[in-house]
């Protein structure tokens, strides 16, 4: 399913938003919403509705599938630094391309990360940055192995790979039960993916599921282990009835 060959094969794109993104010959895909904007698909479909709903944390462990561009991850630190917030967070991010993270020192990105270029370069060399509020580490290697492994428990998922049609094995059922398995109760996953195999199998690994609708953005998908408030619920049982040839992604189907 993964093409070494095709991997250092990538060019940059500009987004609709003004900022960079690039598209991966391997997948066949751009690594974000080309309409939508790296910077503004991370803010509106990740970010802003996760720290929303965490806004009284004072700590947060997060899972970013997978780093990529780092969009999510620094972004998350951007949002924070420009609100004055005092959480402190871990990111966790699986990453099977360290050619490509060493390589986001040199990127393009937006100007508004210009305040983290030193976490930038840091990341891109070590694979991890620390100080006394942030910290990141990339887990080099496929997410299907390095995410069981993860002991802390998780309070936000960005589920944010290539597609459920581009690479199946990081929506599937089983492994929406691993991340479950590393999770709290009350985490919150946010993803791009509006699809009713990637809605069923969250639903199935326990999970409520709504819609959120970001500023100037496409609509997405928050889902919950727990009811939520003022946000569009999505009934999953009627969703069956409804479409009753829709299914679920399972490992099997791809092994």
């Amino acid at each position: 399913m993964y093409n070494k060959t095709l991997r250092p094969k990538k060019r940059v794109i500009l987004s609709e938003d003004g900022t960079n993104t690039l598209f991966s010959e391997e997948f066949a895909e751009s690594y974000h919403s080309t309409k939508d904007g790296a910077l503004h698909e991370s803010l509106e479909k990740h970010v802003k509705p996760a720290l929303s709903l965490k806004k009284n944390a004072t700590k947060l462990t997060i899972l970013d599938i997978c780093f990529g561009l780092g969009y999510n991850s620094f972004a998350t630190l951007l949002y924070i630094k420009k609100n004055s917030l005092k959480t402190k967070v871990h990111i966790l991010s699986p990453e099977f391309d360290e050619e490509l993270i060493h390589s986001l020192k040199d990127f393009d990105y937006p100007k508004e990360f210009n305040e983290l270029k030193d976490i930038i370069y840091e990341v891109s060399q070590n694979l991890f940055y620390e100080d006394e509020q942030f910290k990141i580490e990339i887990l080099l290697g496929d997410a299907r192995e390095s995410v069981p492994k993860i002991e802390d428990k998780i309070d936000i998922v960005y589920q944010d790979a290539f597609s459920p049609t581009k690479n199946p094995l990081l929506w599937t059922k089983e492994f929406f039960m691993d991340i479950v398995s590393i999770s709290n109760i009350d985490v919150i996953l946010t993803t791009y993916s509006t699809s009713a195999s990637t809605r069923l199998g969250l639903y199935e690994s326990g999970f409520f599921i709504f819609i959120y609708y970001g500023k100037k953005s496409r609509y997405s998908t928050i889902a919950s282990m727990k009811k939520l408030k003022n946000f569009e619920y999505i009934d999953m049982e009627l969703k069956k009835v409804r479409n009753p040839t829709a299914k679920s992604f399972r490992d099997r189907d791809f092994r």
